[in-house]
């Protein structure tokens, strides 16, 4: 039996134990649409902070960051790691609890059903808004997973890409519709042990095999700029690849890395307030007391993980310096280590580890954007006597036309992980992070200051990234940082320049504040 026949059999037999998870949670799943959505609010801390963190992360943590240090150097990914590092932990410190109750006391099973009753809505503006705008950032999300699918599957066995991308979206799509929030969640617990596992077995291989620690920060140290973390490497590119001389990489003068740059690479973290694939986790918990012990694990798994995960990208640029010459095909460094460096079936469970980063991520979204039409737009708006199975049947046509999209998008092979997924991260950072802090700790917010700041903050993202930020130069920061500002200024502005919220609302905000 070949090497790619038993890198295809352990992937088959971990894709055949996540779709049994699915099927053991089905029956649960469908009993209404809290527990296909939501859980039921039963997870404990344990499946609560595992799947939080693999839902987030997705194949961007295995393809995408290493991609970024094996492309340029340590500076762009390990700022962004330690953007994300920070912004997890004080996201589960001040967010969570506060969340978690204020959530049940609005009665809210999706995140714009509590934004929408959160300020009583009567005429659903706030939720429908909400709704459209996960719809859109879910959509260019979930075609991130795909693309990864997609690479993963092509580079692995030679296959066209776009048929393997299709595959990966049509059993991402079966596993969603079958076993809802439960499946989704008690998975993403068992892919985030594979994720790491992986990430350990491979830096730990790659490091012997490139000699030790010691080799593989000499190597960094020999390109300009690669192991300056004020600084970045510059690939000398020709006819649309890296240039290749006598064997060996060509990288021109170290580029700059400003202040300014940092600070927009270490915004990455403010995108976890606005995540609603994290905060839905801070709702499913079966109590609040046992979110301290999630906030522990969770931290330990992303620093663990993101540590680990730039340092694959420098160890491949050790090992294997000319093998990827193009900013999108870097981001198969991870895979080309594994299939190199250990025994197929070992190398196959890695690969599953990619494949578990995919699934966790792309059902989570998939799954939540469903929500936000069939619970937030069609009953919510559209037909508001709906029962409890036609908003689960229309969940699942949504899934369907979603993951279409999606396929759409994730048609160019070109297409790089790392920038779609941090398109979408900003959108959902400055649309909802402001609005989600304001929420939770500033009692005189009201509906016209909530619907002003997502707004101007879902907008802000795209007139950033399409229209500003090619400007270049001081323009050139990630579209989070000055979206979400914008998006805090227009809350507190128009807060105070309307009316106070009722007294009711500011009841129940003083009695969620004071633990009640």
């Amino acid at each position: 039996m070949n090497d790619t026949m038993q890198i295809m059999i352990t992937m088959v037999l971990y894709m055949l134990v996540v779709i049994g998870i699915g099927l053991a949670f089905a029956k649960r799943a469908n009993q209404s649409s809290e527990d296909y959505f939501l859980g039921g609010r039963t997870l404990g801390p344990w499946v609560t902070a595992m799947s939080a963190e693999a839902s987030d992360m997705s194949g961007w943590l295995l393809m995408g960051l290493p991609g970024v240090a094996y492309w340029c150097g340590i500076a762009n990914a390990a700022w962004t790691a330690i953007g994300l590092a920070v912004g997890t932990y004080i996201n589960w410190l001040i967010t969570s609890k506060r969340l978690r109750r204020y959530s049940e006391k609005a009665k809210a099973i999706t995140l714009p059903e509590f934004f929408s009753n959160r300020f009583h809505e009567d005429k659903k503006v706030i939720m429908t808004l909400a709704a459209l705008f996960i719809l859109v950032f879910f959509t260019v999300y979930a075609a991130s997973c795909l693309v990864t699918c997609g690479k993963l599957f092509s580079t692995l066995f030679g296959f066209e890409y776009v048929p393997m991308m299709i595959v990966g979206a049509v059993f991402v799509l079966v596993y969603t519709i079958i076993g809802g929030f439960l499946a989704e969640s008690a998975s993403d617990f068992m892919q985030a042990i594979v994720m790491i596992v992986a990430l350990v077995v491979v830096v730990v291989t790659g490091t012997v095999a490139a000699g030790g620690l010691g080799a593989v920060i000499e190597n960094a140290q020999n390109i300009p700029g690669f192991l300056d973390f004020f600084g970045a490497a510059t690939p000398v590119m020709q006819d649309g690849a890296q240039q290749i001389v006598n064997g060996a990489p060509v990288f021109g003068e170290a580029g700059t890395y400003s202040v300014l740059t940092i600070l927009s690479s270490v915004a990455w973290g403010l995108g976890y307030f606005g995540m609603p694939q994290v905060l839905l986790r801070f709702m499913a918990i079966r109590k609040e007391g046992e979110l301290k012990m999630s906030r522990r694990i969770a931290t330990v798994w992303v620093l663990i993980s993101l540590t680990v995960s730039v340092f694959i990208g420098l160890m491949g640029r050790t090992l294997f310096p000319v093998a990827l010459t193009t900013e999108a095909s870097a981001e198969n460094v991870f895979i080309v280590l594994a299939t190199n460096l250990l025994p197929p079936l070992l190398a196959g469970l890695v690969m599953a580890g990619i494949l578990a980063a995919t699934i966790s991520s792309s059902d989570s979204y998939l799954l939540i954007a469903a929500s936000a039409f069939a619970k937030n737009i069609y009953q919510g708006l559209l037909h508001k006597k709906a029962s409890d199975k036609e908003v689960l049947w229309i969940s699942r046509i949504t899934l369907l036309l979603i993951t279409v999209i999606a396929i759409f998008i994730a048609l160019d092979e070109d297409s790089v992980i790392f920038t779609i997924v941090s398109f979408a991260w900003a959108g959902f950072g400055a649309t909802f992070g402001p609005l989600m802090l304001f929420c939770l700790f500033w009692k005189r917010i009201n509906r016209a200051g909530a619907i002003a700041g997502m707004v101007s903050g879902g907008v802000m993202v795209f007139v950033w990234n399409l229209l500003v930020r090619p400007l270049g130069g001081i323009w050139d920061i990630y579209e989070l940082l000055p979206a979400f500002l914008i998006s805090c200024v227009c809350i507190v502005v128009v807060s105070l320049l309307t009316a106070e919220p009722s007294e009711e609302m500011q009841r129940e905000f003083e009695e969620v504040r004071a633990g009640r």
